[in-house]
C-alpha cells in the first residue's frame, strides 16, 4: 500500500512524496527514493512498493511538486528548471521525516534512477544524516566529493551515453584515496535499464542483478 504524504522541507516549504510501507507492524530501515527526469511516475511508485516489500520504509520524494511528463523534452526542460537547493532542502527534510517516523528505525539511506541518481549522489555530499547512497546511472554538477560522509554503492550501464563508467570510476578513485568506500557495477546494458516500462533500453538480467546488489547494500548498511 502507498499513499502522498506532506512533510517539511528544510528550505521551510512544504514537500511531498509517495511513502510505502513493509508489511506488519515491526520497524523497519527507511530508503528515500529519488526519480528519474519524468518525474513521480507509476513506474517510481511500484518500485516503493518493491523496496517496502524487500522490507524498508520507503519515501518516493516528488521534486517536481506534482509534474509528471512522458516527453523527453518537457523533462528535459523540468530537469533543467529544477532548483537545486529545493531539491537538496527537500532530501534533508525527508530524512528528518523517516528518522521520526514511527515505522522507521532511524537508519537513513538514499537510492535513485537518472536524475534521482544525481541526487542521491549529490545527496551523499551535502545531507546529513544518511547511512549510505545508491545511485543508478546519474552524475551531479560540480559535487564536493570531500563532504561524503556515507559509503557508495554506484551502478552505471557501459552504454550510456549520459553517465560514463570511467566518469564514476574517477569519482571511486577519489574517495577511496581518502578512505571513503564506493563500489561500482558496471552492466552491459544502456541508460535506464532498470526501467520495465521502457522496453528498449530495460535489460532484465542486468536489472535483476543490480536489484539484489543495491537491496543487500542498503540491508547492510541501514542494519
Amino acid at each position: 500500500m502507498i499513499e502522498r504524504v506532506s512533510f517539511p522541507s528544510a528550505s521551510g516549504e512544504t514537500a511531498s512524496g509517495a511513502l510505502a510501507l513493509p508489511a506488519g507492524d515491526a520497524r523497519a530501515p527507511a530508503v528515500i527514493l529519488v526519480h528519474e527526469w519524468w518525474g513521480l511516475t507509476d513506474q517510481i511508485t511500484a518500485t516503493a512498493e518493491r523496496l517496502a516489500a524487500a522490507g524498508f520504509v520507503v519515501l518516493a520524494v516528488d521534486l517536481y511538486r506534482g509534474t509528471v511528463t512522458r516527453d523527453p523534452a518537457e523533462a528535459q526542460r523540468q530537469m533543467v528548471a529544477l532548483p537545486r537547493e529545493r531539491s537538496l532542502a527537500d532530501l534533508t527534510g525527508a530524512v528528518a521525516y523517516l528518522k521520526a517516523h514511527p515505522r522507521a528505525t532511524g537508519k537513513v539511506a538514499i537510492t535513485g534512477f537518472c536524475m534521482g541518481g544525481a541526487y542521491a549522489f549529490a545527496a551523499a555530499c551535502f545531507v546529513r544524516g544518511l547511512s549510505a547512497a545508491v545511485p543508478f546511472y546519474g552524475l551531479p554538477p560540480n559535487p564536493d566529493w570531500n563532504q561524503v560522509d556515507v559509503p557508495i554503492q554506484a551502478h552505471v550501464a557501459e552504454r550510456d551515453g549520459w553517465v560514463k563508467p570511467a566518469a564514476v570510476e574517477a569519482i571511486r578513485a577519489t574517495l577511496v584515496a581518502r578512505g571513503q568506500a564506493m563500489d561500482v557495477h558496471v552492466y552491459d546494458a544502456d541508460h535506464a535499464f532498470m526501467n520495465e516500462q521502457r522496453p528498449e533500453v530495460y535489460a532484465p538480467e542486468a536489472a535483476r542483478v543490480a536489484w539484489d546488489r543495491a537491496v543487500a547494500f542498503l540491508r547492510q548498511h541501514t542494519a
